[in-house]
This record gives structure tokens, sequence and C-alpha cells, in this order.
């Protein structure tokens, strides 16, 4: 890409996308332990497992989450690029995904992300998802719970969006953005 190009493709974006989401002399967590999980910074080690993790379920993420992801035509080549993208943006301090395993690290469970805001009000956009098999096992309301205490108690987010917990997706859409610096 052309220098020009890529500095008005950088000047489109939000500033959120641009900035770091925590300071550097924030400690990041990179792991916490559950009763019967843990989470691990998502990135290439955890790619196969993530990869087989959505697609086993779809139409479930789909539903709970809203959109087009994940798409049932995505391969490994793809999920190599995603996973090296999620890695680039937690180094950068920018976003930090995380993988929730089984405690033994054998088999994903869903996921977890701290992302920049977008919109006014709020410092971070806290999302998540869990697999079909473990949403139907009430999963998914034990990790918010357990989420929700360790972002208030481990990280330095004044106001979280939790969306689709505590903000839909239609009142998210509906706030106004943050203002471009």
């Amino acid at each position: 890409m052309k220098p020009v190009k890529l500095l008005l493709l950088l000047a489109s974006l939000p500033v959120a996308v641009l900035a770091q989401l925590v300071p550097d002399s924030f400690q990041v967590p990179t792991a916490y332990v559950g009763a019967n999980y843990k989470i691990v910074p998502l990135g290439p080690a955890v790619a196969d497992l993530d990869y087989h993790a959505y697609m086993s379920s779809i139409e479930h993420i789909r539903k709970t989450e809203g959109g087009d992801w994940p798409r049932p035509d995505l391969t490994m080549e793809d999920q190599a690029k995603d996973m090296a993208g999620e890695k680039a943006q937690w180094d950068g301090r920018k976003s930090f995904p995380f993988a929730v395993l089984n405690l033994e690290g054998t088999k994903e469970l869903g996921c977890f992300y701290l992302r920049p805001s977008t919109k006014q009000g709020f410092d971070v956009s806290v999302t998540m998802w869990t697999t079909k098999e473990e949403f139907a096992k009430g999963f998914e309301d034990q990790l918010y719970k357990d989420m929700k205490t360790w972002v208030a108690e481990a990280w330095p987010f004044k106001k979280p969006a939790w969306r689709g917990r505590e903000i839909s997706s239609e009142a998210w859409s509906a706030l106004p953005d943050k203002a471009s610096k």
C-alpha cells in the first residue's frame, strides 16, 4: 500500500482503534482461573481450539451475538490471519481478546474481549460468546459473573460497556460516537 493511502486509511479510523487501551504503566493480566475454566490470551497458540469452537456454533453465535460472524466458509488460513491480528492488537495494548478454555487447556468454551469503546460514555467495550454446548449448560452466565468481577477488580476501566448484557446492540448503535481527535 502506498504511504499516502495508508495515511488516509489510518486517518479514517476512530481514535479509539489507534490508541492504547491501557497505559504502559498498567500490568496487563494475562490469565484468570475460574472454578472449571481458565482464560488465556487469544492468539496463534490457541488457533486450532478457537477455530473448532466457533465453527461448531456458527448459528448459535450469530443468534446470540448478532451479525454474520462466523461465516461457514472460514478456513484455517483465515484463522491464522485473524490470530496474528489478535496478537498484534494485544502486543500493541490496543485490545485484549481471551480464549476461554477448559482447565486442561484442551477445549475452547468461548471467548472474552476487551476492546476500546467507540461510543461516548464508555472507556471499554466488553463482549463474550460461548459455544452452543456451553451456553446450554448455563456456562455463559457464570462467565459473565466472573468476568464482571475480574474487570472491576483487575483492570483500570471506569465505565465498561457490557454489550449484549447490560446494553443491547440497538442501544449501543444509537449512542453517539466518540469524537475523532
